[in-house]
């Protein structure tokens, strides 16, 4: 049984679906299966899945006669046979690192639903989205109570940043509700979210949302129709919390609840030059030098930028910079560090830069000076034991990475020869040091 069954339904989607289904067969998590649905389409876009499905086992294709994404989507939860499930949109893609976060919240925390933030792409721009600002495990009321502050927004209505449990989704036959052509998304989740009692808040982004023509938005919708479909959704949304709250608090909330029916749905705007906003790509770490691999100049830039990857998805949990996640990991790593000029040096920057760098992270209670028995000088310590675990966690990503396909004998080969080369190099700069020195 795979951890994780992705279904995406694919409905003309030519232009993106390779997109979509590449980010999924390159993600760092492995163990899944990519149900892909042709829902009748039109232009080459069943050709272009059986040519992926004929590439990779993990894949299975599905087609049948156009019904529409909430039915497509339902014979996608009936065919599923992992642990877990991931929704996608075929417009849309996943950061490399999506599905391995979503897996291991759920797996770590035992709750019945993580959710992410993501990424909201207009043309080349790029903003990220994320409602709950924490990372934090939620009861389902404090989950609603968050949901009540924006009733129609994304976040918490799409599948596409959120992992479900299949057992629950069996269990009480949640799907998606046909007879809706407008928020039948959001119903799934309220159907999902009453049958819950723990959800993950991840303060990460996990996908890559793409808005694209065809959405209720710009089509020329009829007002009257608009608005007797937003009545029948808030069927579903006042139900729903009638079931989780009290009737005291539900009739003290009422005025929160019914601010449904005039909320807008809220994805947030990406606005060219606006705070938060950058170039499509920025967001990430990514190499932009090309060469040969046997060269060490040119590998030690490729692994330090590796690394900064897997650091760059913790500086955005701990809302602090990708060089701030960097210095936070050679204090950890390191644990000799003692000095702010040694900081200064590893990271090629001022003194007066890293001296900066050390007190922001010391005022956010990341690290603390350290008195070591015997030495009149403390050493820097990183104090949050959440951050460190995340440290841990990508330095064995990264290490599982990089040795990916190789044997275990040859794992310890290489761990035997790294250590002699490291060495090697610290003996030969502490050498050409004394030398510069006298």
């Amino acid at each position: 049984m795979p951890a994780v069954s992705i279904i995406i339904p694919v409905y003309n989607a030519e232009k993106t679906v390779r997109k979509c289904i590449d980010s999924i067969l390159t993600q760092e998590f492995e163990d899944f299966e990519l149900i892909l649905i042709n829902d009748g389409s039109k232009d080459s876009s069943a050709a272009i899945l059986d040519e992926y499905a004929a590439k990779d086992v993990r894949i299975r294709v599905i087609h049948k006669a156009n019904s529409g994404v909430s039915a497509t989507r339902n014979l996608g939860l009936k065919e599923a046979k992992g642990k877990y499930i991931q929704f996608l949109d075929a417009d849309d893609w996943l950061t490399p690192d999506s599905t391995k976060i979503l897996y291991r919240a759920m797996e770590e925390s035992a709750c019945d639903m993580v959710v992410a933030g993501f990424y909201r792409v207009v043309g080349d721009r790029v903003g990220r989205k994320s409602s709950i600002d924490a990372d934090c495990v939620l009861s389902l009321k404090e989950y609603s109570e968050q949901m009540m502050e924006n009733p129609a927004d994304y976040y918490y209505g799409v599948l596409w940043n959120k992992l479900y449990r299949s057992d629950l989704i069996r269990q009480y036959d949640i799907h998606m509700d046909e007879s809706l052509s407008f928020c039948e998304d959001f119903v799934f989740n309220l159907d999902y979210l009453i049958h819950t009692e723990k959800i993950r808040a991840l303060n990460v982004p996990v996908y890559y949302y793409v808005k694209t023509e065809g959405g209720l938005v710009s089509k020329n919708l009829n007002p009257v129709r608009l608005v007797q479909m937003k009545l029948n959704v808030f069927t579903y949304y006042s139900k729903f919390f009638k079931d989780v709250l009290d009737e005291k608090q539900y009739q003290a909330d009422r005025a929160s609840i019914a601010g449904f029916l005039i909320a807008a749905a809220g994805d947030d705007m990406v606005v060219p030059m606006m705070p938060g906003t950058r170039k499509l790509g920025e967001e990430t770490v990514n190499v932009s030098l090309e060469g040969r691999t046997d060269s060490p100049l040119l590998n030690t830039y490729y692994e330090r930028k590796l690394f900064e990857r897997y650091l760059n998805t913790i500086a955005m949990k701990y809302d602090i910079s990708l060089r701030d996640a960097v210095v936070t990991a050679i204090i950890h790593i390191s644990g000799h560090i003692r000095f702010a000029g040694e900081i200064a040096e590893f990271m090629e920057i001022s003194q007066l830069s890293a001296i900066g760098i050390v007190e922001k992270l010391q005022l956010k209670k990341i690290i603390a000076p350290k008195y070591v028995e015997g030495s009149d000088l403390p050493v820097l310590e990183v104090i949050n034991p959440h951050l460190i675990k995340d440290i841990e966690e990508a330095s064995s990503d990264y290490r599982a990475l990089i040795t990916k396909g190789m044997s275990e004998d040859e794992v310890k080969e290489l761990q035997r020869l790294a250590g002699i080369y490291g060495r090697n190099i610290r003996d030969a700069l502490k050498v050409n040091s004394e030398e510069t020195a006298e």
